[in-house]
């Protein structure tokens, strides 16, 4: 008998200690939210490199510029803000007295621009030039609204879950926030390179088979815990 009143007092002691840990520790749903885009680059970065080798040493660098300049200027580039010189600790070679090689870096707005620069700067004899990125005047932005968009996502997905049993989604008490940047885009220059030329030489028939850019693509995912009403 003693046996049995003492179980009995342990079962009422515990009820508040359970209530508590229910409470402290509510019946939840995890999921996982994600959420993509993919966006049209409006910013195009070109790495420009005027070597005195190309033209094996019979038109200096410093002249290779001037005309590099003058022909830009003519495309309507403003290059007091689109272009820049590299570092010159690093990127800058010089042979006695003259520059033998120099590296600047070129900021457009559209590939019907970039296929114009490529073709003109190929016919002045200026071929190395690559593709160093692609991104989007925006792009930080962008990565917010995709970022919300994914959170959106979860708890969508929670509400499915909690419906399916008769429940519904509470507050959320756990975000894990597993961003994802810019995927990567690798170009091809040579094909690039070929693509600008074929397109001939006329602003019209730039305009009208400007070169083929992939578009970037902003992909983030979320994980979430809400607790079931």
């Amino acid at each position: 008998m003693k046996r049995l009143i003492l179980w009995a007092v342990a079962a009422l002691v515990a009820l508040p200690a359970a209530a508590q840990t229910q409470e402290a520790f509510p019946s939840y749903v995890q999921v996982y939210g994600r959420a993509e885009k993919e966006i049209t680059p409006d910013e195009f970065y070109l790495q420009i490199i005027i070597n005195e080798r190309d033209s094996k040493g019979k038109i200096s660098v410093e002249s290779q510029q001037r005309d590099m300049l003058a022909t830009l200027k003519k495309l309507g580039v403003d290059v007091d803000k689109q272009l820049k010189m590299a570092n010159l600790s690093s990127e800058f070679f010089k042979k006695n007295t003259s520059v033998a090689m120099a590296k600047y870096q070129l900021q457009l707005g559209t590939s019907a621009e970039v296929a114009r620069v490529w073709q003109a700067l190929d016919g002045l004899g200026i071929s190395n030039v690559s593709i160093l990125k692609v991104s989007h005047s925006k792009i930080d932005q962008l990565k917010e609204e995709v970022r919300v968009e994914a959170i959106r996502n979860a708890r969508a997905n929670a509400a499915t879950l909690a419906e399916a049993i008769g429940q519904h989604v509470g507050k959320c008490f756990y975000i894990y926030d597993s961003n994802n940047n810019v995927l990567p885009i690798m170009y091809d220059n040579t094909v690039l390179m070929r693509s600008a030329k074929a397109a001939g030489v006329t602003e019209a028939a730039v305009e009208e088979d400007p070169l083929e850019f992939k578009t970037l693509r902003l992909e983030y995912g979320v994980q979430a815990k809400f607790v079931l009403e």
